[in-house]
């Protein structure tokens, strides 16, 4: 019953990460910035966090001087991530954008490579090969489609699954002894200082708020750093790793599912083909590896 419900948890807690692109396009369509929607987003989010964390009376045991700021600048890629990645969404179309995003998969398995010193077993070089192949399907290249994309939307794609791939390495090292919710709170706060360090400038551009905006911010923030984190707070201790990185990828299909529906984004077969593989790709490496594990030392 445990792996039940915690399979539940993140799969809800990813799919609500799912549904990100819709409110952050509906924030430029309003006409706002990316600067805006960033401050009231990071704003709303740490407000959220810390009152989760208190209500909930989290520990505050094992913060010291030396790890509070280690935790706040963990949090600074999630600030990047989310400048990145709606950055993306200006120049590109939601599918597109997360579909980059999601590149952080392999990114974060070189990261492994470069500074854990952890080689890549052949499986997983196999499921970047073909995390690439799916790439190469969903971006819609053969149509030619990605030809006139401006090339700004396509590195700020890119440098969104960088900071992501980041954040995920450094959050597994950095103060793992803290309570969750009070170490998700500092990294909303230090990824809020980011963002309004950044985005200076803008901040009186934000007042007096407007409803539209605190709609978008509300949307992007509940959907992307608060809902999410609350059930994998949950889910992701009842289940293994693995298990866990399988189910959150199901984020992808859903965020191109709710850009097809709600934001009316032509989704051609050939790209489900390709989000087909770079799922398969995902399992593929989750599994094969734990497999590869066992076969190990059933033969030693």
């Amino acid at each position: 019953m445990k792996l039940n419900k915690g399979i539940l948890f993140v799969l809800i807690g990813a799919a609500f990460f799912g549904f990100t692109p819709v409110f952050a396009k509906l924030g430029f369509s309003f006409g706002y910035t990316l600067g805006q929607i960033n401050i009231v987003q990071m704003l709303i989010s740490s407000i959220l966090l810390w009152s989760f964390t208190l209500i909930k009376r989290a520990s505050f045991k094992g913060l010291n001087k030396k790890n509070i700021p280690q935790i706040m600048m963990t949090g600074c890629f999630t600030g990047l991530t989310s400048i990145f990645y709606y950055g993306a969404m200006q120049y590109l179309p939601a599918s597109l954008a997360i579909i980059l995003m999601f590149q952080f998969v392999w990114i974060g398995i070189m990261l492994e490579w470069i500074f854990s010193k952890i080689k890549p077993a052949p499986v997983t070089i196999l499921s970047i090969i073909l995390i690439l192949v799916g790439v190469f399907f969903a971006s819609n290249v053969l149509n030619g489609d990605i030809q006139g994309l401006p090339f700004k939307g396509i590195l700020f794609g890119i440098l969104s699954a960088c900071t992501y791939a980041g954040f995920i390495f450094f959050s597994g090292k950095v103060a793992v002894n803290v309570d969750p919710w009070t170490r998700t709170s500092l990294m909303a706060t230090g990824s809020t200082i980011l963002v309004l360090v950044i985005f200076m400038r803008e901040i009186p551009s934000v007042l007096p708020l407007e409803t539209n905006l605190i709609t978008s911010a509300v949307g992007v923030s509940l959907f992307g750093a608060v809902l999410p984190p609350l059930f994998f707070a949950m889910g992701a201790p009842l289940i293994s790793g693995g298990i866990a990185n399988i189910l959150t990828s199901i984020e992808l299909p859903i965020a191109i599912l709710s850009a097809s529906i709600i934001l009316s984004e032509t989704i051609t077969p050939l790209q489900w083909v390709g989000t087909a593989i770079i799922l398969a790709a995902i399992a593929l490496n989750e599994l094969g590896t734990s497999l590869f594990r066992i076969r190990k030392r059933i033969e030693g």
